[in-house]
């Protein structure tokens, strides 16, 4: 197997099961592989569900360029079989499915909007039992689970090297994990593969002869979609860093001794935590985010914010780096993503699109998707666009349109404003006779009322600009149309 790909670039990625780089060498060029969790659909994502897709998407772009569109698999699932979905129904009183159908439709729209493309194959859960239910039994049959008071769990001690993904001794896990203690499990660390359904939750036949409904356990789910379209060894395992242990541990627990490998998949690639202003993200403290609420809401900043700039922001660090989301961040990205809109628009007439990405790009991705190195070109190729190179703005549109920004739909905030003025005539009368309205509570000093329009302003996504005539020294209001 050749370490150079087809293109003749070498990518070196950070495999979590040998703590290392390591150079990419797939186990067929002609199908590479990944594999990467998806969303359990009973909310709205929230940005730290984004960052996952994001990165990924970003791969998946780098692999298909690699080694040819067609040669590339990415599989992504969803999870509509859970406890929480089953809360939240409850809650809701609506049916499951219900909930699941516009719950999954949510999450296509939002990641949709931050440029995300759609995997390959988009498997669900509940579409995949029987194949969970065959796992499960050759896994008993192994001697590597066992049936007890209607469950079915995975015996952790059969497996020698259990935690090696996780870099935990067994010992290590039993000290500080929070398991469910129950008389039917032989150690504390053993986990459910299958469960008796109780009353008003979805339930299918069992497996192992056991007579009670059930459903599956939420590990064996991916082992089992995985395997399905994958085989039973890939190339790529993805997801956030807090899905390490127990989910991606237990994954590769249960595939290894089903399929009787040595490995699952051959490099395991993490993105690392995000926080929200500088602290965890959490309901309690208000820094709660869904997609949802910036796409659509004026919870951050007092105003929406474009799909493609929370895209910006998911990628200005390098992905196995924890990541701080803050306002600032955003507003710094929307500048860029403006500044780099004009630079197009001014050369819109002779720009190619569909072309291939420039050489600055892709080696900054095959160097363990180093996006901030990419930005850096970006940010190089706008210097040189903005002297009148028009190579340069060339470079800066193939190499958006690769990373997933799609220059034809990037408009400055000028050209949005002509627009939306030229489309809803009442829209921009309603803006100037509120600025006047402001600027006369300005010169009556009612910063009150003055602070009160830009604010409905603000979170209909129109912005002000205050600046003082040249000529005449008197104060003026520009506006602009931010989403």
């Amino acid at each position: 197997m050749s370490e150079a790909t087809p293109t003749g670039h070498e990518l070196t990625l950070t495999n979590t099961l040998t703590r290392g780089r390591e150079i990419f060498v797939p186990q067929d060029p002609e199908n590479v592989r990944m594999y990467v969790c998806g969303p359990t659909v009973y909310d709205y994502a929230h940005i730290g569900n984004a960052r996952p897709v994001v990165v990924f998407d970003v791969l998946y772009r780098l692999l298909r360029h690699l080694y040819g569109e067609d040669h590339v698999t990415y599989v992504r699932n969803i999870t509509d079989v859970d406890d929480k979905i089953n809360a939240r129904a409850a809650k809701e009183g609506v049916s499951i499915r219900d909930l699941t159908e516009r719950t999954a439709a949510q999450f296509h729209a939002d990641m949709h909007a931050l440029g995300a493309l759609d995997p390959t194959i988009e498997p669900r859960a509940t579409e995949h039992i029987e194949d969970m239910k065959a796992m499960i039994e050759t896994l008993v049959e192994k001697g590597n689970a066992y049936e007890a008071e209607d469950h079915v769990l995975f015996d952790v001690s059969s497996m020698a090297d259990y935690g090696k993904l996780s870099g935990r001794s067994v010992e290590d896990m039993k000290a500080g994990a929070r398991v469910e203690v129950a008389p039917y499990k032989k150690g504390p660390m053993d986990f459910v593969l299958w469960k008796p359904s109780k009353e008003g939750e979805p339930g299918w036949t069992s497996p192992c002869g056991i007579e009670t409904p059930g459903r599956p356990g939420w590990h064996i789910e991916c082992s089992a979609m995985a395997g399905k379209h994958l085989g039973k060894t890939f190339d790529i395992h993805g997801g956030g860093l807090d899905l390490t242990f127990p989910h991606h541990e237990n994954e590769l627990a249960q595939s290894r001794c089903s399929h009787g490998t040595q490995i699952m998949a051959r490099y395991w690639l993490h993105n690392g935590f995000l926080q929200v202003e500088g602290e965890k993200m959490s309901k309690s403290l208000g820094n709660f985010f869904t997609v949802h609420e910036l796409l659509d809401t004026d919870k951050v900043g007092g105003r929406k914010w474009p799909g493609l700039t929370i895209r910006l922001v998911l990628l200005m660090t390098q992905y196995r780096q924890p990541l701080d989301f803050t306002e600032k961040s955003l507003v710094e990205a929307e500048k860029l993503l403006d500044r780099w809109a004009e630079l197009m628009k001014a050369n819109e007439t002779s720009l190619g699109f569909g072309r291939k990405p420039p050489e600055e790009i892709v080696t900054a991705l095959c160097d363990d998707l180093n996006t901030p190195r990419a930005i850096a070109a970006l940010h190089a190729f706008a210097r040189d666009a903005r002297k009148g190179e028009f190579t340069a703005a060339q470079k800066l549109t193939d190499a958006l349109e690769f990373l997933g920004f799609n220059p034809k739909g990037m408009f400055s905030r000028a050209e949005k404003t002509e627009i939306a003025s030229a489309a809803d005539p009442a829209l921009a009368e309603r803006v100037e006779g509120l600025i006047a309205q402001r600027l006369a509570a300005r010169a009556a000093k009612d910063w009150a009322e003055a602070d009160r329009i830009r604010d409905e302003l603000t979170s209909e996504g129109i912005l002000l600009k205050d600046y003082k005539d040249k000529q005449t020294g008197e104060p003026k209001t520009s506006w602009e149309v931010s989403r």
